[in-house]
């Protein structure tokens, strides 16, 4: 109209470029272990960019509950990928395949794993749309590349079985340990071809860095009770990883000219700080010897390998946002002391005498084995024990009993089992009680929703001397007079609007620290198939909780120190609002945008710590919870238990 008057219009602003991200995930990187000499290049994003002093994994402090955050912004309660093992409540295997190939208790960094996840939960187990996914159906080239598992989960919707009973990734392209190899997700045609045009490997190498399974120069070996674990990090197979991110997918995505979205995620050094052979059955030095270091080197380097592609094309460089982060914290694991004194569990777990069995070999006096949660409650509930990864071939159970007492005991393989008089049913629904077993937390599950089974199992929670904290299913405690000691799981946002079975307990064990106050001393009673000395995660001291954040870019802010809360949670809220994209919601567990970090962002007002304690057992124990809130999310910093007339606060 006003072009038709004659009078001249305002230029129409010139069209924005859409902004590229790469979201860089350093699994199981402490914030402590940043520095100048291990990694440089990490400390230098957070120097010149914004450093988020005051960041938080979720609890359980595992790998796929954080990657399910960290996909779709929304926590455990929504996405009900509540630890790495959890039960499904149901027998998990391949569709449409009666062979007794499966698990009722499921470790979920797999991608087959995830594939029946999907389709027992409506081809979507996590029930919230991924960023990735999201961004891939608004025409973003995406990409995710890394360790099994969380790297399939930022586009798990993805991840399907066809009619034939394959595989597949719908075209995604997802880049992983078992890229390559039998049952592993296609890639498409295009990258495969790219693959071969650069002369990289088609299959993605394995964790052994060319050594024998039980070299100690093999990232993947873990020793056992009397032989030291890996000395070297993953160096091989996250050099491949690189390369692929480097030499392929940016190739492309730069060629196309297309904005993307891309995730990393570097297996180091997560699994460097769990396998390590610098410490056997001694919990100095743990993880702060040389091979955890090695593990922090190699996340180190790929990361500079990302940087210098970014540097070698500016104007690249000038439109992509790149986001760091971990999964996790970690901790040296203990599996005989529970007190930076020294004491040792007096458990019955701990002082029985155990049968070998396999590869086992004798663990010193007074050790926590394998399944030890499983294997209290089974004495101090008169319940059998079955292992939930070994089927029965004898007997009217469908697993294996666990056989306790006598000259020689038993435990779990894994740690995982199901309690009860007889489990007939394969899918466990006839357990009274069923234990996942994950590390530094476990989960506990009651399929018959028997409330007096779960507030019995409280009580006895708070009397195992390696017991650091108590959360149960608010349905069961109406009110927290209801489950004595025991918070509920709303405390810690563990409801919500998943689908898949809630546990009905979920237990976390006692942390301490050789140093006080020194989250890099941090020890983890662990319940776990790893040795004392090595690593472990899972745990709710904040030497868990606090994990590694950092961006860098164009929309974030130069210099600055974000002393707000902020966490993983908030990852997939704040680049869809760089992205300008819209991410579909079911339930309400969700993370914020963090606009303080971003130019011309506001800092938000400082808000003081917040504690939150349960109604005492008769004995005057309570769990107590550090957290912290900003503009509706809550972040978790740690949990332990209390003695009335105590201080209220955490080690």
């Amino acid at each position: 109209m006003l072009a038709a008057l004659g009078v001249a219009q305002p230029p129409a602003p010139p069209a924005v470029k859409p902004r590229n991200v790469i979201i860089f995930v350093a699994d199981g990187l402490r914030r402590g272990s940043v520095n100048a000499q291990d990694m440089p290049t990490f400390l230098k994003v957070r120097t010149l960019g914004v450093d988020f002093r005051n960041s938080h994994a979720v609890f359980p402090t595992f790998t796929t509950a954080n990657a399910s955050v960290i996909a779709t912004g929304h926590g455990l309660g929504d996405t009900g990928d509540y630890s790495n093992t959890l039960y499904p409540g149901t027998w998990l295997g391949k569709p449409d395949v009666t062979a007794a190939i499966g698990s009722t208790t499921p470790f979920l960094e797999n991608d087959e794993l995830l594939g029946d996840m999907n389709s027992a939960f409506n081809g979507n187990y996590l029930g919230e749309r991924t960023l990735l996914s999201v961004a891939r159906e608004n025409g973003y080239n995406v990409a995710s590349v890394g360790k099994v598992g969380p790297t399939a989960i930022q586009q798990n919707e993805a991840v399907t079985w066809d009619q034939f009973g394959n595989l597949g990734a719908g075209g995604a392209i997802i880049v992983d340990d078992s890229t390559g190899q039998a049952g592993d997700l296609p890639l498409p045609s295009e990258i495969v071809d790219a693959l071969r045009d650069t002369k990289l490997p088609e299959e993605a190498p394995l964790r052994n860095n060319g050594f024998g399974d039980s070299s100690q120069w093999n990232n993947g070996f873990s020793g056992d009770a009397q032989t030291s674990g890996t000395l070297d990090a993953n160096r091989i197979q996250q050099q491949w990883f690189s390369d692929v991110t480097t030499k392929v997918l940016l190739p492309r995505f730069v060629a196309d000219a297309k904005p993307f979205v891309l995730v990393f995620w570097s297996r180091d050094p997560d699994g460097s700080q769990h396998n390590e052979g610098d410490s056997l059955q001694n919990l100095a030095p743990g993880i702060n010897g040389d091979t955890a270091k090695r593990g922090l080197q190699d996340a180190d380097q790929c990361l500079k390998q990302i940087l210098d592609f970014l540097d070698a094309h500016p104007s690249l460089k000038a439109n992509t946002d790149l986001l760091i982060t971990s999964d996790h914290g970690f901790a040296t694991i203990s599996r005989r002391e529970i007190a930076q004194d020294g004491t040792q569990s007096s458990e019955p777990s701990a002082v029985m005498d155990y049968e070998l069995n396999g590869k086992e070999k004798p663990e010193p006096k007074g050790t926590l084995p394998t399944g030890f949660l499983a294997v209290d409650l089974g004495i101090r509930e008169h319940l059998r024990v079955f292992d939930s990864a070994v089927r029965a071939i004898t007997g009217s159970s469908a697993y294996l009993e666990v056989l306790l007492g006598g000259e020689k005991s038993q435990h779990p393989s894994t740690g995982s089992a199901l309690l009860g008089e007889a489990v007939k049913h394969v899918d466990g629904s006839d357990a009274t009680l069923i234990v996942a077993a994950n590390g530094g937390s476990d989960l506990l599950y009651v399929p018959n929703a028997n409330v007096n089974v779960v507030r019995k199992t409280i009580d006895v929670l708070m009397r195992l001397d390696y017991v650091g904290g108590v959360f149960a299913d608010d349905k069961y405690c109406p009110a927290l007079a209801d489950c004595p000691g025991a918070l509920p799981l709303s405390s810690i946002g563990l409801t919500g609007r998943s689908a898949v079975p809630r546990p009905a307990i979920v237990v976390t064990y006692k942390v301490f620290y050789q140093s006080a106050g020194d989250l890099q001393s941090a020890e983890q009673v662990s319940d776990t198939t790893l040795q004392e000395g090595q690593g472990m995660h899972g745990g709710f001291g904040r030497d868990q909780t606090y994990n590694n954040m950092a961006a860098i870019g164009p929309d974030f802010k130069a210099g600055f120190v974000d002393e707000a809360p902020v966490g993983n949670i908030d990852i997939a809220p704040t680049l869809a609002h760089l992205l300008h994209l819209q991410m579909p919601s079911v339930g309400d567990v969700r993370g914020r945008v963090l606009l303080e970090g971003l130019v011309g962002g506001k800092v938000p007002d400082s808000s003081a710590p917040k504690i939150t304690v349960s109604a005492p057992d008769e004995d005057g124990r309570s769990t107590l919870l550090e957290y912290q809130e900003l503009g509706g999310t809550r972040y978790y910093d740690s949990a332990c238990l209390v003695m009335a007339g105590a201080a209220k606060h955490c080690q």
